[in-house]
């Protein structure tokens, strides 16, 4: 027998994170007051990881729909059209507070977690990528929680056997306390093959499958809610324990049993565990649930309804069978030593009942649960600091006296330099399909059966954001979807992972709702929907909020694998081109944080009818194969994106470049805007190009000349940069690895 359940007391609602407001509203919807199970179901569904009771009315914004989209927003992922009866499937997800916790198994229960997410779908996970964000580098505490994220990252991918193809790695002090860890997954899928999380079917039975419940991951919902104050690493319990060869089974388990026909719906017990399938499944389907807790799995004696209920144990889905097919089902599941468990039935009624030992434990309307959990407008107020910062001028400060010393800096700032000590911990050719690995703009994985491949890349600007949410949110979508065309690939669909501090502090729902805007109306115009993503709030301790980090996530499509294009020089004597507009800022540039430690200033203006242009001209220039390389001009401004052409590939080449003067060197070199991509075009086809580029009409001139074993850059007619290629490598190489080795 388990042990009696509290009492229910505002007392008890407001440690479960509820208003009085909402604990009066669950005691209106229920005609009294709720029981100790019932408390914790509305704890956890109503918080704001489940509920997105800040964020619905802003993400509203997002344009999700397009001819080929087949799943948008709602479900485990989102889902767009390859063409030929396939469908790639695509979702982020974060781990950020878990990760502070406790690293190793906060990042790899993350990984796990949207491996489900994809493979619930119906669909074979095929690749994961990292973006991550840190404090000081210099910290022991920072370089301890790098170790034990990569970590556990590298431990679950490569042991489930899905490779890591690519990601970011940031680091600034707003995110000492905090450090963000969001993964993205993709996976590919038959179209007559696809699955959703939907109760359908009255009468049908509910299958627990895979690992037994135990008492970790518990209010791991709630905690994602809720600020850090100190003492936050005691939270070691709500953080979940992760067994990525029991996930593989599952796997192959699931997609088993979903090619039998037998499998009606299917949800991963993520976040909320059994609490939030046995709520969402019938909500979406209009159904209801019964399920009988004494029959579920566990690892742990003396269980209670609420610690099974709200249970985040890993490795575990929820099934709906066809009535009939329940032996077929099981013996898929055993044939891969895995429980599978009948512990309910799908009922008419629209209520979620939850029983134990005979008991009635738990009786409450499932769109109470889901789609009539409270929905918050709050105020929104711009913070009045802005306006120093806006007013600030870069050019008040001293031009560099050494121009090759601030680039060799900037090379070799621990968010600029090579991750190569991050991604050579993880296997990004396990499943033999990718073609460009990490260390370029994107990634690029074949479709095997195809001449196709997929392109992949995540992209985030906190420093924009923070000086203009707005453009720092359009900013976020240009340069994933600039990547994308570097790699000659267009864009298809948006995941996002939206970080940010409390909603309840005005001027943070501003950076959140003027983000969204900016990030709605790039996709907007840039033609690409927003699929699915997830909102992280909260992401502050003892009142210091993380830069908001709105973190984008893009899949495109390369119709012949053969056009993928990689960042770095290869030839001798190729001419090198930068298409794009000369406007570029040093406001809230790299070299203004490394350099001089400053966050101000005006970014430079955005114009995505230019940055459409820009990237249709250069996939052009790829697919009329005239393209030796492309690569983003991004953190770092024209001088870093050069000198990482030349050493950031498999061998090492010099340039000769001459640039017109802005006013400044320091200008010219190391201001950042939009819309420009520094491509090298063979000496044959450069007539060619000349002729496409006036064709497109977007803004573009020749710069250079690739060639030599030095890397020189004239500004205005004179020298101001004359280096080595060994000390740009070296720089580039080491800068980040010196603080983690």
């Amino acid at each position: 027998m388990t042990e009696a359940e509290p009492k229910v007391t505002l007392d008890l609602a407001r440690a479960h994170g509820l208003t009085a407001e909402e604990y009066d509203r669950i005691i209106r919807i229920l005609g009294r007051e709720p029981t100790f199970t019932e408390l914790g179901l509305f704890s956890a569904l109503w918080s704001e990881h489940c509920a997105y009771k800040h964020s619905k009315v802003f993400l509203r914004r997002l344009p999700t729909r397009a001819p080929h989209v087949l799943q948008g927003p709602g479900e485990n992922a989102g889902i767009v059209d390859l063409g030929g009866g396939l469908a790639l499937v695509l979702k982020m997800e974060s781990h950020n507070h878990p990760s502070f916790i406790e690293p190793f198994q906060g990042a790899a229960t993350g990984v796990g977690g949207i491996l489900r997410d994809i493979f619930t779908m119906g669909a074979r996970p095929i690749a994961t990528l990292d973006s991550l964000r840190f404090g000081d580098p210099a910290d022991p505490k920072t370089r301890y929680l790098i170790g034990g994220v990569v970590s556990g990252i590298s431990w679950y991918n490569n042991c489930f056997g899905v490779p890591n193809v690519g990601g970011e790695v940031v680091f600034a002090p707003e995110y000492q306390g905090n450090p963000l860890v969001n993964v993205m997954c993709v996976g590919l899928v038959r179209q007559d093959r696809i699955f959703r999380a939907r109760a359908e079917g009255v009468g049908n039975p509910v299958f627990y499958v895979g690992a037994k419940t135990g008492r970790d991951g518990i209010h791991g919902a709630t905690m994602a809610s809720a600020v850090f104050e100190e003492g936050a690493e005691e939270r070691r319990p709500t953080v979940q324990v992760g067994d990525p060869f029991t996930e593989k089974l599952l796997l192959e388990a699931c997609l088993e049993a979903m090619a039998t026909g037998g499998v009606v719906g299917i949800q991963d017990m993520g976040a909320a565990g059994l609490a939030c399938c046995s709520a969402e499944m019938p909500a979406r389907a209009g159904t209801g649930m019964e399920v009988d807790l004494t029959r579920v799995p566990r690892r742990e004696t003396g269980m209670t309804p609420y610690e099974i209920m709200l249970s985040e144990s890993q490795e575990r889905m929820l099934l709906v069978v066809a009535r009939g097919r329940e032996e077929e089902v099981r013996k898929i599941f055993a044939k891969w030593e895995l429980e599978a468990v009948e512990i309910g039935r799908v009922t008419d009624d629209g209520a979620l009942r939850v029983t134990m030992e005979g008991r009635l434990v738990a009786e409450v309307p499932v769109r109470a649960l889901t789609e009539d959990a409270p929905v918050y407008d709050k105020p929104t107020a711009r913070p009045g600091w802005l306006d120093a910062l806006e007013a600030f001028d870069p050019l008040c400060l001293p031009e560099p006296s050494d121009y090759e010393r601030s680039l060799l800096e900037i090379l070799a700032a621990p968010s600029v330099a090579s991750k190569q000590w991050v991604y050579r911990q993880y296997d990004h050719q396990v499943g033999i399909n990718t073609l460009v690995l990490p260390g370029s703009d994107a990634a690029v994985l074949r479709i095997k059966g195809t001449a196709k491949a997929i392109a992949l890349t995540t992209d985030g600007n906190g420093r924009y954001v923070f000086l203009d949410p707005y453009q720092g949110g359009a900013l976020a979508v240009a340069e994933a979807a600039r990547n994308l065309a570097c790699s000659g690939a267009r864009p298809l669909a948006v995941t996002d992972c939206l970080n940010f501090g409390s909603p309840e502090r005005p001027e943070i729902l501003w950076q959140f709702a003027e983000a969204i805007r900016g990030i709605a109306d790039a996709c907007r115009l840039l033609e690409i929907p927003v699929v699915s993503g997830n909102v992280s709030f909260y992401n502050e301790t003892q009142g210091q909020a993380i830069l908001p980090t709105p973190v984008i996530g893009m899949a495109g499509l390369l119709e012949d694998a053969g056009w993928r294009t990689t960042q770095w020089f290869k030839n001798e004597g190729d001419r090198i081109a930068l298409i794009g507009p000369e406007a570029v800022s040093l406001g809230g540039s790299e070299y203004l944080g490394v350099i001089h430690g400053r966050l101000a200033g005006r970014l430079a203006t955005l114009d995505l009818r230019l940055e459409r242009d820009v990237q249709s001209a250069c996939r052009g220039a790829i697919e009329a194969g005239l393209v030796s390389s492309a690569h983003d001009v991004a953190e770092g401004g024209v001088a870093v994106a050069l000198a990482e052409a030349c050493v950031s590939g498999p061998g090492e080449i010099g340039a000769e470049v001459a640039l017109p003067s802005a006013g400044r060197a320091d200008l010219t070199l190391f201001g950042e805007g939009a819309s420009r991509i520094v491509v090298s075009i063979p000496a044959k086809a450069q007539r060619h190009f000349e002729g496409l580029m006036q064709e497109w009409g977007a803004p573009w001139r020749f710069i250079g000349t690739v060639g030599g074993d030095r890397f020189t850059l004239k500004v205005g007619g004179s020298v101001v940069v004359s280096l080595s290629l060994d000390q740009i490598a070296h720089a580039w190489r080491t800068g980040f690895e010196r603080y983690v080795s």
